[in-house]
């Protein structure tokens, strides 16, 4: 009985919405012992094996993912999953819609919503930038949730989706141009309403155009950059007389707690230990 228990404590799951985007979920879990029968989803799958192998039949494919492969499941398409080791396996998974994986792809050059015609994908780099977006999807800040997300479907899209569309022309010129558009809108609005969406409209381009400016002209991404502006937002107003709570809240922070973890990290002090420097 001790045995049985010790494995159930093994198997752990955790499911969420993204912030950012509603109709994506994501999955965290560890198993043992659970085995899921063949099923399907009106979602595309994407799931990203952190340890151990998982074995999986997809469509007619049966496969072995072990840590740092990802398996695709397209829409519809039937799958099952069970342990492809003794030890079991742990994975994050994405749950995207199919509107919202079709809308970037049209964002991206491409023709409706892609096929992935491979069950696994080996892939470091695509890897990273799912294990950076699952981790970012839980944190305060909505700019890194959002950007990291969209990083990381951008390469799955370009490098693995099957499409008639054309690939995406990267434009290498106007950067420059572009980004002072960018900072004039920081500068003027730094509160949460300001996104990704916002900074394209502003300059007429699409999302991932913004990021590969930012990233272009001063080689940081947009929510790096716009935390760096808060942060010096709030320590203006820190400096002129301002609560900790009021200059947080006018600086574009969700709150005293945020601007706190935010202005440690950075500066490596308290934002109260700013104030009484002062």
């Amino acid at each position: 009985m001790a045995k049985t228990k010790d494995v159930q404590a093994a198997e752990t799951g955790k499911y969420w919405r993204h912030p950012c985007f509603p109709d994506l979920g994501l999955f965290e879990a560890r198993f043992t012992q659970h085995r899921y029968e063949l099923h399907t989803h009106p979602t595309y799958v994407v799931a990203l094996i952190t340890s151990g192998c998982e074995r999986i039949r997809i469509g007619r494919q049966s496969v072995l993912a072990p840590a740092g492969a990802i398996a695709v499941v397209n829409p519809e398409e039937w799958h099952d999953g069970e342990r492809g080791a003794d030890e079991g396996w742990a994975y994050r998974t994405f749950y995207p819609s199919v509107p919202l994986i079709t809308a970037l792809a049209r964002e991206l050059g491409r023709d409706g919503a892609p096929v992935f015609s491979r069950a696994t994908i080996e892939d470091s780099g695509l890897a990273a930038a799912l294990m950076s977006a699952h981790q970012g999807s839980t944190s305060p800040d909505s700019m890194t949730a959002e950007t990291s997300l969209l990083v990381a479907l951008r390469r799955l899209i370009v490098r693995h989706g099957d499409s008639s569309g054309q690939a995406e022309e990267i434009e290498s010129s106007g950067s420059q141009r572009r980004f002072s558009l960018y900072r004039d809108l920081v500068e003027s609005e730094l509160g949460p309403q300001l996104d990704l969406k916002r900074l394209a409209g502003a300059a007429g381009v699409t999302r991932f155009q913004v990021i590969r400016d930012f990233n272009k002209v001063i080689g940081l991404t947009p929510a790096a950059y716009i935390r760096d502006r808060r942060l010096r937002r709030a320590s203006a107003l820190i400096e002129r007389g301002f609560g900790l709570a009021d200059a947080a809240i006018a600086a574009g922070f969700a709150d005293q707690s945020h601007l706190s973890r935010t202005f440690r990290a950075m500066h490596g002090m308290t934002p109260g230990m700013f104030r009484r420097a002062g």
